[in-house]
C-alpha cells in the first residue's frame, strides 16, 4: 500500500464513503501514514485550497485509486492506529483548520484505542452501520474501532432516510452513529409511510454534532431498546463528554460528564476547557498562533460556552462566535433554539442581523409544513424567553443550510434570506 509513502506522510482521500475508503484509511493509520479526509462534495476551488494547505504526498480521488492502494503488496500492520486521521474543521465560524496529532508512540496509540473500546464496548460480535460521511471524525472513529475489535461494518454511500431504515432491517446492526438531523429525517420518513424496523439487537445509538431537541430525543429513546441511546459532546479537535439515557433523564438538557481520563472546567467567561491525556492532544496544522490560543497546559477549548452542575454534568450554552449583541444584551442562539425547538414539527436556527437601533436583532429561520407554526413559536418565545431573547423576525424556509455533518451554518442565513449583502 505504501506507494512510496513513508511514516508521517499525509495521504489525501477525497472520495465518498465506502468499505474501500474505510479500509484504506484504517490501513494507512496502522502503518503510520496519516489520511487527510476531505469532503468529496467540495468544489474544485475549495478542494485545492485544502490540498495546498495539507501538502499530501499522494491524493486519491476515485475508486480506481483506492483499488490500487488495496491491491498492492502486503505490509505489516500495527495493532493500534499510530496516529489520528487529519480532519479539517467544519468551517462554520471561519477558515477551515487541519487538526493534526502527528505520530503517536506505541504506548499512547494503545491507550487511545483502549479508551475508545472501553467507553463504547466495541467487541467482535458488533455490526456497525455507517450512515454519516467518513470524512468526519466520529463516523470514521466508530467504524474503525469496530473493525479493530474484530466486529463487522456496513457502509452506506450517503444518508438517505429510507435506505437507512431498510439497512437497519437487513443488516441488523448493533451500533450506529448519527447526527440529530439524521434522526429527524428518519422519523419524518416514518411519518410519511416508511416502516420502522425491529431494532431489538441495537445496543448503541450514539448521537452528536448538534444539540438534540427534547422532543426528538424522547422519540428516539422511546423507539429504541432501553439504554441504547447515548449522546456525546465533542469536536473535530477532541472529545469531551458522554451521556447515557439514564443520565439524560436525571439531568435534562445535559450532554453528560467528562469522558474517562478527561476533566472539565469552566473559565470565568463561560468557556469550556477540557484537560486530556497526551495521546488526545493536537495542534492546528501550520497555525501555531491558533494552536497556542486553543491550549492552556493540558486543557484545550474550541470556544464553546457552558456550565457544570454540582455533579459535574455539562450544559452547553452556545458558542462565543455565534453571540448576538442586541441593545447591549448578550444572546446565544443555542439557548433560544432549545426553547423554540420544543414546538413539535419544527426545526429552527437562530441568527443575528444588523439593526440600526439595537446593533443586532434576533431572527429565526424555521422549517415545517404548517404556516401556523409561527404563531406557536411566537407564543413559546413569549412564555419562555425574556424580551431581548425573543426573535423579532420569523422566516419560514424549505431547508436550513447545513454542513455535511448536520450543523446549521448560521453565518450564512442572513445573506441567503436576502436580509444582508
Amino acid at each position: 500500500m505504501r506507494r512510496g509513502l513513508v511514516e508521517g506522510d499525509r495521504l489525501a482521500l477525497t472520495i465518498g464513503a465506502s468499505a474501500e475508503l474505510l479500509s484504506v484509511a484504517l490501513g494507512a493509520l496502522r502503518i503510520g501514514i496519516v489520511p487527510v479526509m476531505l469532503d468529496p462534495g467540495l468544489t474544485s476551488a475549495e478542494r485545492e485550497v485544502l490540498l495546498a494547505d495539507a501538502a499530501p504526498a499522494l491524493t486519491v480521488n476515485d475508486d480506481a485509486g483506492l483499488a490500487d492502494l488495496l491491491h498492492g503488496d502486503p505490509v505489516e500492520l500495527a495493532d493500534a492506529p499510530r496516529a489520528r486521521p487529519m480532519h479539517y474543521t467544519s468551517g462554520t465560524t471561519g477558515r477551515r483548520k487541519g487538526v493534526w496529532s502527528g505520530l503517536l508512540p506505541d504506548d499512547e496509540a494503545a491507550q487511545l484505542l483502549v479508551e475508545e473500546r472501553s467507553l463504547w464496548g466495541f467487541n467482535e460480535a458488533d455490526v456497525h452501520l455507517v450512515v454519516s460521511p467518513l470524512h468526519h471524525s466520529a463516523p470514521l472513529r466508530f467504524a474503525s474501532s469496530t473493525l479493530l475489535a474484530g466486529g463487522a461494518v456496513a457502509v452506506l454511500p450517503r444518508f438517505d432516510a429510507r435506505a437507512v431504515l431498510e439497512a437497519l432491517d437487513e443488516v441488523r446492526p448493533t451500533t450506529l452513529f448519527c447526527a440529530p438531523a439524521h434522526l429527524h429525517r428518519l422519523f419524518a420518513a416514518v411519518d410519511d409511510g416508511a416502516a420502522f424496523p425491529d431494532v431489538a439487537q441495537l445496543r448503541l445509538l450514539a448521537h452528536a454534532g448538534a444539540p438534540c431537541p427534547k422532543n426528538l430525543k424522547e422519540q428516539t429513546v422511546a423507539a429504541l431498546p432501553e439504554g441504547a441511546v447515548w449522546e456525546f459532546y465533542g469536536s473535530t479537535e477532541g472529545q469531551f463528554t458522554a451521556c447515557s439515557t439514564a443520565d439524560w433523564r436525571a439531568h435534562p438538557g445535559s450532554v453528560g460528564r467528562a469522558r474517562p481520563g478527561r476533566r472539565l472546567e469552566i473559565a470565568d467567561d463561560g468557556t469550556i476547557w477540557c484537560h486530556v491525556p497526551r495521546y488526545a492532544q493536537f495542534s492546528y496544522w501550520r497555525d501555531q498562533a491558533k494552536t497556542d490560543s486553543a491550549w492552556r497546559g493540558s486543557a484545550f477549548s474550541v470556544g464553546d460556552l457552558g456550565r457544570l452542575d454540582a455533579e459535574g454534568f455539562l450544559y452547553l450554552e452556545g458558542r462565543r462566535d455565534d453571540l448576538i449583541i442586541t441593545g447591549g444584551v448578550n444572546v446565544y442562539p443555542l439557548e433560544v433554539e432549545l426553547v423554540l425547538g420544543e414546538v413539535p414539527g419544527v426545526t429552527v436556527a437562530v441568527f443575528g442581523r444588523s439593526d440600526e437601533r439595537w446593533g443586532q436583532r434576533v431572527c429565526v429561520a424555521y422549517t415545517g409544513k404548517a404556516l401556523e407554526l409561527e404563531h406557536e413559536l411566537r407564543a413559546r418565545a413569549a412564555e419562555r424567553l425574556s424580551g431581548a431573547k425573543r426573535p423579532k423576525e420569523y422566516h419560514r424556509v424549505e431547508s436550513l443550510p447545513r454542513t455535511s455533518t448536520g450543523k446549521v451554518r448560521r453565518s450564512v442565513l442572513a445573506a441567503e434570506l436576502g436580509l444582508e449583502p
